[in-house]
């Protein structure tokens, strides 16, 4: 199961850099200004066979006069509190500040591994002046130039040191695994107090395999799963602040942990970018999902206009995946939360379906032959032959062609919602794959 390492420090010593270098990707725009936007900082890091999720904090720093003070020192408070190891950036050409021993101090209280990085040792001369970072406390400083990769294996290797190896999962495998997500406020205790009820005997509490995730083993009405939650719900936080970024770093783990995610939406709110930045961690580990309008309770006006309404915006900021249920219930009088697992069960079934390849090919050739890809070139391309791979994590169908390199994201779509129309894949992500027949 994956580890969460967090990356703090103050604007502008080049964490998103870093973050690039490390998950291998373009993804995070480097830029002088803080609070860019969100789904960049979130990426998982494969190094020597083995997988860490990586957060960037500087991604949720608040603009404000205020920057160096409260709002940073929240964020690593709340780092040390959600991740299993961090790294602590500084920067060798501005040696250190007054800000860098405040995070220090807060680091070195923690008992969490931290790993002081100096940035931006881009000559031999610099790796000399990063000794002024032993006045932090933390260790020694690992030397990396993060803009030219330089340092960047040997900090990897010392991440997985740090990290030891990876958990066996505790739970068993064939048991489903929900997770409840959403902002604060939104009603996730209170969903997971409607769930657990007063029947404490019946659920059984399972240490979780990593640091803060708590296994519930629920087995009322005919049901078994297990509820994926974080001690976070059930833990006074540390961090008071309704912050966006505080949100996202509990639901990391929830969702990493399970199998299908039930994001709970505020009737009274509707959908807001928090909301949707859980939604994209959602769909960024493929997970199955239940939308969860709460508070239904509270909506004066119920009538179905008001619904279509409600869910048509829903999926429009939710585009292109669409195909998943949205229940209007309220967890506060317990309306429709039966509903709630019955259908989180049926998308973790819908989940797990296998289809023939002989009923695959019957059905999608003919649809195939009459919607051809477009041809590019005056090159025709033909799709001869469909199935589905076995032992995938999501349903996952592999269609091969004389030219795959020619088929566009647009035909993909339309495989995918020819494949939905067909069978009842509702709730699921799938993933179609173009191959060379």
């Amino acid at each position: 199961m994956a580890k969460l390492v967090a990356i703090v420090g103050r604007p502008n010593v080049g964490k998103s850099t870093l973050f690039n270098r490390l998950t291998n990707t373009r993804r995070a725009i480097v830029s002088d200004e803080a609070g860019t936007t969100r789904d960049r900082q979130y990426g998982k890091c494969e190094w020597n066979g083995q997988v860490f999720s990586l957060v960037d904090t500087g991604g949720w720093v608040v603009k404000s006069d205020d920057i160096f003070e409260d709002a940073i020192r929240k964020q690593v408070m709340v780092a040390t509190e959600e991740a299993d190891l961090v790294l602590f950036l500084v920067d060798v050409t501005t040696g250190v500040t007054d800000w860098d021993e405040d995070v220090a101090k807060i680091l070195r209280r923690s008992k969490l591994p931290v790993i002081l990085v100096a940035n931006k040792t881009d000559n031999n001369d610099q790796y000399y002046e990063a000794s002024v970072f032993y006045s932090l406390g933390l260790g020694d400083p690992q030397c990396i130039s993060s803009a030219t990769g330089s340092g960047t294996g040997d900090l990897l290797d010392l991440i997985l040191e740090k990290l030891g190896p990876e958990d066996p999962e505790s739970v068993e495998e064939d048991i489903p695994r929900f997770a409840v997500v959403g902002r604060p406020n939104a009603g996730k205790s209170s969903l997971i107090n409607a769930f657990i009820g007063e029947d404490r005997n019946i659920v059984t509490e399972i240490a979780g395999t990593t640091r803060d995730s708590i296994y519930t083993r629920f087995t009322k009405f005919g049901f078994d799963f297990y509820l994926v939650d974080t001690a976070g719900i059930r833990r006074k936080n540390k961090v008071t602040e309704d912050l966006e970024f505080y949100s996202v770093m509990r639901s990391i783990r929830s969702i990493e942990n399970s199998d299908v995610c039930i994001l709970m939406l505020d009737a009274t709110r509707g959908i807001e970018a928090q909301d949707m930045n859980i939604f994209q961690l959602i769909q960024k580990n493929n997970k199955s999902l239940v939308v969860v309008v709460n508070k239904w309770d509270l909506v004066a006006d119920k009538s179905q206009k008001v619904i279509d309404t409600f869910e048509n915006a829903i999926r429009q900021r939710m585009a292109p995946f669409v195909d998943f249920p949205i229940i209007f219930a309220s967890a506060l009088t317990k309306q429709r939360i039966f509903k709630v697992l019955e259908t989180a069960k049926q998308v973790y079934l819908n989940r797990k379906m296998r289809i023939g390849t002989t009923k695959l090919n019957e059905v999608m050739l003919p649809i195939i032959e009459a919607t051809p890809p477009q041809s590019i070139k005056g090159k025709y391309i033909k799709i001869k032959y469909c199935s589905q791979l076995p032992n995938t994590q999501i349903p996952s169908f592999v269609f091969y062609a004389n030219l795959p390199q020619y088929i566009k994201e647009p035909y993909r779509r339309f495989l995918e919602n020819k494949i939905r129309e067909n069978w009842s894949l509702h709730g699921c992500p799938i993933r179609i794959f173009i191959r060379q027949k």
